[in-house]
């Protein structure tokens, strides 16, 4: 078997794998297919993704399917106002058997962190939080110690509920890769929900539910891997940096997005191109990446959020105004 033979069929079983973690959420979770392909995506290009809903849409629950699918380790914290840095990355105790203090790993250390309320919890644990996402690594008592890959954080938040709060800085939002709009389901959705726990669905019980690991640690560096290899061709680039500097000119818009953001938006259309079976990114890959890539790195100005613009409709309205690539 050639390399390149080798390298596609790694590639292959990589997408199936995440197409069947996809499947396996779904048997938890209804009428959510654009968070979960949010998170796969994550997964795929080494990022993190903030999910945002009112309670009571499956927000948490999300996350646990996604971590019961994958053979990796997971660990959940729920972030309170008196959560410590040290709770989170770990710290250092005194071991009376051998008379010296010795690191204990905080619950970072893992693979898919599900980080529930993020924004209950003070900026110094943020600041913790951030070192991780960005670093892949925490500093305690002054030494880096480096986090298992993957690692992937999954922060949770309620956008309608502010007492108690502590707003994410624009510097820690702009460390998550996606920013995805968790929706209250329609109808028949909220039907099927209904119907499942009348059926005896427990969503504490995901191993009953038929919840099972489909995709291992392997399975997501190889992705990763041909993630990385799947081509943007010198259009597609451009049009990628165009919507970028487009938001910056919008008239509703203090700040825009920056480098950071397209190259952002690149690795989410690669990863979106691979699950769709393609070695090569398409403007449509790059438009339904758009949203959830970019909307969280805009910064409004005060008269257009008093005027109730959202800075999902500016982004449109940016990215509607740059030439689609033929």
């Amino acid at each position: 078997m050639t390399q390149s033979t080798s390298l596609h069929a790694d590639a292959d079983r990589a997408r199936q794998a995440m197409i069947d973690v996809r499947t396996e959420v779904n048997k938890a979770v209804v009428g959510q297919d654009s968070a979960i392909g949010g998170l796969v995506v994550a997964l795929l290009a080494g990022g993190h993704v903030l999910l945002e809903g009112v309670p009571g849409v499956a927000k948490t629950l999300l996350v646990r399917a996604l971590a019961r699918s994958l053979s990796v380790q997971t660990k959940r914290v729920q972030f309170t106002p008196d959560l410590m840095p040290g709770d989170l990355t770990g710290s250092l105790v005194y071991d009376g058997s051998s008379s010296d203090f010795v690191f204990r790993p905080g619950p970072v250390f893992t693979n898919l962190l599900l980080a529930d309320e993020i924004n209950r919890t003070p900026p110094k644990t943020q600041s913790a939080l951030l070192e991780a996402m960005e670093e892949r690594q925490v500093s305690v008592d002054g030494t880096p110690r480096a986090l298992p890959a993957p690692f992937m954080v999954a922060a949770t938040q309620n956008p309608v509920e502010y007492e108690g709060t502590y707003p994410l800085p624009e510097a820690q939002l702009d460390r998550f890769l996606l920013k995805v709009a968790v929706a209250l389901p329609d109808r028949q959705q909220e039907l099927i929900v209904v119907q499942r726990h009348a059926d005896g669905f427990d969503p504490r019980d995901l191993e009953a539910a038929g919840v099972r690991p489909v995709a291992s640690a392997d399975d997501i560096a190889a992705g990763a891997r041909a993630v990385r290899r799947v081509r943007v061709a010198p259009e597609v680039a451009g049009y990628i940096v165009d919507i970028a500097r487009a938001t910056r000119t919008s008239p509703s818009v203090a700040l825009g997005v920056s480098p950071r953001g397209a190259t952002a938006l690149l690795a989410t259309s690669r990863a979106w191109a691979f699950l769709a079976g393609r070695d090569f990114v398409t403007p449509d890959d790059v438009q339904t990446m758009t949203r959830s890539t970019l909307a969280h790195r805009i910064t409004l100005r005060p008269e257009a959020e008093l005027e109730g613009v959202g800075a999902s409709a500016v982004l449109d309205s940016a990215a509607g105004s740059v030439p689609v690539p033929r």
